[in-house]
């Protein structure tokens, strides 16, 4: 297993769930799910296997060794199964705080995205307020998906920001919104 230099602590864990310093094993299937997915996130163009082979090798191999990397990767695990991926992306050291990322196995969306969606959240904030004491962590999200919200709240989120039509999809202009949690909420 691969280990962040910026972290104290490389896998956490809770019940059956963990994450681990994201495994160059599951980039493919992290593609797969992103261009299944590609309708909600901030990617432009499907992904080939070149492109996510030249991401791996020469951008996230860089991240594990960096003091202060811009993003924090994880593969999300149930068991011994990768589900999901995510972590902490667009990272401010100076003001410390960071967005959430996270995707799923597109197969579980519908039947399991609750509880692991709130197993990620949890997850997710040990490693940025106990590990990296951030004050800030955030959530960006195109106003396509209502049921992340709930989750959210129930987690002690709270609505940050709404961008009013700031994103354009399928011919017509979005909300972003914006849920936020500060350390010690």
């Amino acid at each position: 297993m691969r280990h962040y230099e910026a972290l104290n602590k490389q896998v956490y864990s809770n019940d059956n769930y963990s994450i681990v310093p994201i495994r160059e094993e599951d980039r493919y299937e992290i593609m797969n799910w992103r261009n299944e997915q590609i309708y909600h996130l901030r990617q432009s163009e499907p992904l080939t296997t070149e492109k996510q082979d030249h991401y791996f090798s020469n951008i996230i191999s860089d991240l594990f060794k960096a003091e202060n990397p811009n993003q924090i990767l994880f593969s999300f695990m149930k068991g011994e199964k990768c589900i999901g991926y995510g972590g902490l992306v667009h990272i401010n050291w100076i003001d410390k705080n960071a967005e959430i990322s996270f995707i799923m196995d597109t197969k579980l969306e519908n039947s399991e995205f609750r509880i692991n969606w709130e197993q990620y959240l949890k997850l997710i904030e040990k490693v940025a307020f106990k590990d990296l004491a951030f004050n800030k962590i955030f959530v960006y999200a195109f106003d396509l998906r209502p049921h992340l919200y709930d989750v959210l709240e129930q987690q002690d989120f709270f609505l940050d920001a709404r961008l009013k039509d700031h994103c354009f999809f399928e011919n017509t202009f979005i909300d972003v919104v914006i849920y936020s949690k500060l350390n010690g909420q």
